[in-house]
């Protein structure tokens, strides 16, 4: 009966999700009320208290936007846009999956998701709107490319599976990695057309007050600035440059100083506008954030997650089609691939031979899509970082991901 009530309340949030009802009312609402039927409402205020304290994206997702808003009082992102939007209105039909490739190439350095999507997203998202492009459109183009961390030797999976399998990291990702640059290009070229088809490729004309416009000729100087934090975490984390390692909200610091700096704004301006966006993006990035920690807490709480899980895990006539679909139907569901992917891998995996296939290679495919999955929920932290960049409901993108994701991983089951 628990399970039955769950899914009802599941169906009725997506239902008040489509309907745009304020998304961390309905999130911490349903948590709430199915952590009730649980007779389990702490487990669900544990949760909120949990992600409130989540101090890896509090850092890269509140500093990212505390920059993002000294850029605008600089205008440094101003000169960015006035200085590449000429040029790139020329290859409009690039834009798009330019924009989800260049992110897919960078969260491969940048492994983590929402941190990804916010360095990148508040360069190309308003980079995009500024052409023409459908604010939905530009969140969606950056929000397709971060499962590019598929590919980095130290994502959780990777050296999970490998001593599953007990080969080396390279082997894992070498198993996988042909699937995950065709699901890359596939999500790319899937939401050019869906653009094209809504006609939101184009055509764009931002509200008063949406993009700040008031400059008359860019300053190349100023124009780099915002480009600075996201060059200095790539070339960190690749290793090119060993002495740029730091995190996310260093890289953020050294931009704004470099910013206040050469456009000589009031140092106290600037200081106020970091605060003040470091503020803005607990409220509304964070507060969505923990409201769909609750919201997942309250399906655990009534067994949900786990039910699935043991379906997966306990059924070997469907190991092959579970290991794929099961943890990408998760990852939608939750906004986070990895609960079934690990559990999948935990439990089945290391016995891959039973059903004709190679560890690395099951427990690659589990990984990857339950990664899919996630890029296609309203409730995934780098969904929730570029719509709230784009000014849009997270559900926007994960209509327009859902072609593009739902593509790449039947290809991916059939590829792997």
């Amino acid at each position: 009966m628990n399970i039955v009530l769950g899914i009802i309340i599941i169906l009725a949030t997506i239902y008040l999700l489509v309907k745009q009802y304020d998304t961390r009312m309905v999130l911490i609402a349903a948590g709430f009320l199915m952590a009730g039927i649980a007779l389990e409402p702490l487990s669900v205020l544990d949760a909120f208290a949990k992600r409130m304290t989540t101090g890896s994206l509090i850092q890269a997702i509140c500093s990212v936007m505390g920059f993002a808003f000294v850029m605008n009082a600089t205008k440094c992102d101003q000169h960015l846009i006035h200085l590449v939007a000429k040029g790139l209105s020329k290859v409009r039909m690039v834009l798009i999956p330019g924009a989800t490739l260049a992110t897919f190439a960078i969260n491969m350095a940048l492994p983590s998701a929402a941190g990804c999507a916010a360095a990148v997203g508040a360069i190309f998202i308003p980079l995009l709107i500024s052409t023409g492009v459908h604010p939905a459109i530009a969140a969606t183009a950056v929000f397709a490319g971060t499962f590019g961390s598929m590919l980095n030797p130290g994502l959780s999976h990777n050296p999970f599976i490998a001593k599953l399998a007990d080969v080396d990291v390279m082997s894992v990702i070498n198993t996988h990695a042909k699937a995950d640059i065709i699901s890359g290009v596939i999500g790319a070229l899937c939401l050019t057309a869906v653009a094209i088809y809504l006609k939101e490729h184009k055509g764009y004309v931002p509200e008063e007050g949406e993009l700040d416009n008031t400059i008359d000729k860019a300053n190349p100087l100023f124009a780099i600035v915002p480009l600075v934090p996201v060059t200095i975490l790539v070339l960190g984390a690749s290793g090119l440059v060993p002495a740029l390692k730091m995190g996310v909200a260093q890289a953020m610091i050294i931009g704004c100083l470099l910013g206040l700096a050469l456009t000589r704004t009031s140092p106290t301006k600037v200081t106020l506008k970091f605060f003040e966006g470091m503020g803005s993006a607990y409220g509304s990035i964070m507060g969505i954030i923990i409201a769909a920690a609750v919201f997942v807490g309250g399906m655990q709480s009534l067994g949900l997650v786990s039910a699935f899980i043991d379906l997966l895990t306990n059924t070997p006539s469907i190991a092959k089609l579970g290991g794929t679909f099961g943890p990408f139907i998760l990852g939608l569901i939750c906004g986070s691939g990895d609960a079934a992917a690990f559990a999948f891998n935990e439990a089945v995996t290391p016995h891959a031979a039973q059903f004709g296939m190679e560890v690395a290679n099951m427990g690659s495919i589990a990984a990857l899509a339950g990664a899919l999955g996630r890029t296609m929920s309203p409730l995934a932290g780098a969904a929730i970082v570029c719509a709230s960049i784009a000014k849009v409901n997270p559900m926007e993108l994960a209509k327009r991901n859902a072609l593009g994701m739902c593509i790449a991983v039947v290809v991916t089951f059939f590829i792997m």
